[in-house]
């Protein structure tokens, strides 16, 4: 049977200001453009623009930024009636640019996104949701959000909600404390029905090279179904029985920004779906399917520049589907 419910997604909504000089670090930049960031966010809209329904929640500062990220969500068509205004704290901003030798120079102000308690939130209409996505960058980094967000997954475990989790590192982020991250996305793991991790990360969190082993190793730790994200590769799925290749399409890449919160919400998408995407998961065919369709989201997201404006609608993606039905072998 299907249905069509809304996914929750929780974690950091902030600013990016974007250097849009060409080839120079943040000390020569002298150009900024705002944009709406934030992976939970991107999940969001990436439901919402492929034909689901999305909830975010998360913390904003009571600012003009915070409200100029309200608008943007809202103007998705994304649920923000569980988004927070902090009066104590701006809202978090990132600075980034791109320097000559392709590597980003980063800043990263911290504010309202880590000051969630879990008494702020509304539980009873969370758990309304039968998926509830953790993907955020920043939630496990310090206290309080980082309790809080454990505390919702386990809450949320306990009375039979699906998890998603994704651990989004950040080595900016981390630095100094990689041990700290591995702790920390190790419970988020085990918990999750659904963990999506990327080829650095399998590798940080699994201290292991190849990628097979790699994903044995997070087996042993909890993981129950697993993706893997490689690249133009394609996507490594496995439930701990059976382990496959999901090949993407070829396309050339203009901006990866968000293609991995692309994948993840076209994956949510799939699943919200379904009355049961439990069900889904124990199916390692349809699961085929649904992580084929993801990767064709996350391949066409990297042709345009951007995060949300880069996501594509269900008809874009039906079109590639349509005009290419030979490559898709899962679908």
């Amino acid at each position: 049977m299907t249905t069509n419910s809304s996914v929750f997604c929780i974690g950091e909504l902030l600013i990016d200001f974007f250097c849009t000089d060409v080839d120079v670090n943040l000390i020569e930049g002298k150009h900024f453009e705002k944009q709406a960031g934030g992976a939970p966010a991107n999940v969001c809209a990436a439901i919402v623009k492929l034909g689901g329904k999305a909830q975010f929640s998360g913390k904003v500062g009571s600012d003009p930024f915070g409200y100029f990220l309200k608008q943007t969500l809202e103007k998705c068509h994304v649920d923000t009636s569980l988004l927070l205004f902090d009066q104590a704290h701006p809202t978090t901003q990132a600075f980034v640019s791109l320097k000559a030798d392709g590597e980003r120079d980063f800043i990263f102000n911290r504010g309202a996104d880590a000051f969630v308690t879990e008494d702020e939130l509304d539980k009873e209409s969370i758990m309304k949701n039968q998926i509830l996505h953790f993907g955020s960058a920043t939630a496990l980094l310090n206290e309080p959000f980082r309790s809080t967000y454990i505390g919702l997954m386990r809450d949320a475990k306990g009375r039979g909600k699906f998890l998603s989790f994704d651990p989004n590192y950040r080595s900016s982020l981390w630095r100094g404390r990689v041990d700290d991250f591995k702790d920390w996305s190790k419970q988020g793991m085990s918990i999750a029905d659904f963990v999506k991790v990327s080829e650095e990360e399998l590798r940080i969190l699994s201290e292991l090279d190849d990628v097979k082993e790699g994903i044995t190793a997070l087996h042993r730790m909890g993981v129950k179904v697993l993706a893997v994200t490689l690249g133009a590769e394609g996507t490594m799925i496995s439930n701990g029985q059976k382990c496959e290749m999901v090949p993407s399409i070829k396309v050339t890449s203009v901006d990866s920004t968000g293609a991995g919160d692309a994948f993840v919400g076209a994956t949510l998408y799939q699943l919200s779906i379904f009355e049961n995407p439990t069900l889904v998961l124990e199916d390692f065919d349809e699961l085929k399917k649904v992580i084929s369709y993801s990767n064709i989201v996350g391949a066409l997201v990297c042709t345009k520049v951007g995060a949300i404006s880069a996501l594509p609608t269900e008809d874009e993606v039906k079109g590639l589907i349509n005009e290419n039905r030979k490559k898709f072998i899962y679908l």
